[in-house]
């Protein structure tokens, strides 16, 4: 897959052009998002990054378009578990619901900055080095452990990083403990002070590092194209702020999600590791030589990883029947 200059300087212009309208179109003026606004907008969003691949596989061949899907969902059921950690952020933080769209924005933004970071060192490393599958492949499968472990006790995990962020900021930052509308900073008796929107924003901007170790390893055993994982990873990215909107009440609906992700990045990390063995050049595995191993095809795990979440979700709602919704606030 050839990717020129020029395409990779309108991709990135275009995908900032949207973040910037999304800044000065919902977020600037501070607003609860209503029901009908969010829906609207991650129907938008959803429809760009569908149509996106239709380019891609129009572009450059169907095989990278299923790359680009096959990324895309992975990364957008990771987002989804994502917004789980930012409700319980916001919560903490008692961060109000109309500021809420300039931290999860800002949120987002840094996100995509740091996977841009990760993408070019993974695929500088995947270039230079075939056995960085193995290390993929067992971290993801190590990934998948931790996650089954922590299942049904993402609240305190949560709380205890964010109460050790705040710990930290305190000690090397002067903070105030009353909000000043939307800024980040404000004067307390003549001094700048730092306010809790500021360290809401900065336990997201942990949390993000912290996806990202698992989200652009996954998507490497999809494609190993950097221009598909940046654009996957940015349009998972994007309508992520509405989405928390407009499913924020149902996320604790989602039970089983936990189990149905760990499944995927087990499976990806299966992926990875028989990639490897097929790539080899270990001279302690097999003499240095290839093994012949079988590899799983683009399709099968588009469908392994929509079957999966499908199974979750599903499995989720009939076991949570019954069961209201609680605000997000």
């Amino acid at each position: 897959m050839h990717v020129t200059a020029l395409e990779w300087g309108i991709t990135i212009a275009v995908i900032l052009g949207l973040f910037v309208f999304d800044f000065f179109a919902h977020v600037r003026t501070p607003h609860e998002p209503t029901f009908r606004e969010s829906a609207f907008w991650s129907a938008v969003y959803i429809s760009l990054a569908l149509a996106f691949g239709g380019f891609v596989a129009w572009r450059w061949g169907s095989t990278f378009g299923g790359e680009y899907y096959a990324g895309f969902v992975t990364e957008k059921a990771l987002s989804v578990d994502n917004l789980f950690v930012f409700l319980i952020i916001m919560t903490t933080f008692a961060v109000p619901r109309i500021y809420q769209q300039k931290v999860l924005l800002i949120g987002i933004v840094l996100a995509l900055a740091m996977r841009g970071a990760f993408i070019a060192v993974g695929a500088a490393a995947i270039s230079a080095f075939s056995w960085v599958f193995y290390l993929f492949g067992a971290f993801l499968i190590y990934t998948a452990v931790k996650l089954l472990r922590e299942s049904g006790h993402e609240v305190e995990a949560e709380e205890k990083r964010d109460s050790r962020i705040v710990a930290l900021a305190k000690r090397v930052l002067p903070t105030t403990d009353e909000y000043d509308g939307d800024k980040l900073v404000t004067r307390v008796d003549g001094r700048w002070a730092v306010t809790p929107l500021l360290l809401a924003l900065l336990a997201i901007g942990f949390a993000d590092l912290l996806f990202a170790l698992d989200s652009i390893p996954a998507i490497y055993g999809l494609t190993e194209e950097p221009y598909l994982v940046f654009t996957a990873n940015a349009f998972a990215l994007m309508g992520l702020r509405q989405l928390y909107f407009l499913i924020g009440g149902l996320l604790d609906r989602l039970v089983y999600l936990s189990y149905g992700l760990a499944a995927i990045l087990a499976f990806i990390g299966v992926k990875l590791v028989l990639h490897a063995l097929h790539e080899n050049t270990l001279p302690f595995v097999n003499g240095g030589e290839h093994v012949s191993v079988p590899e799983i095809s683009t399709p099968v795990s588009l469908g392994v990883i929509i079957g999966v979440l499908v199974v979750a979700t599903v499995a989720s709602l009939i076991k949570t029947r019954g069961t209201a919704p609680q605000d997000a606030r």
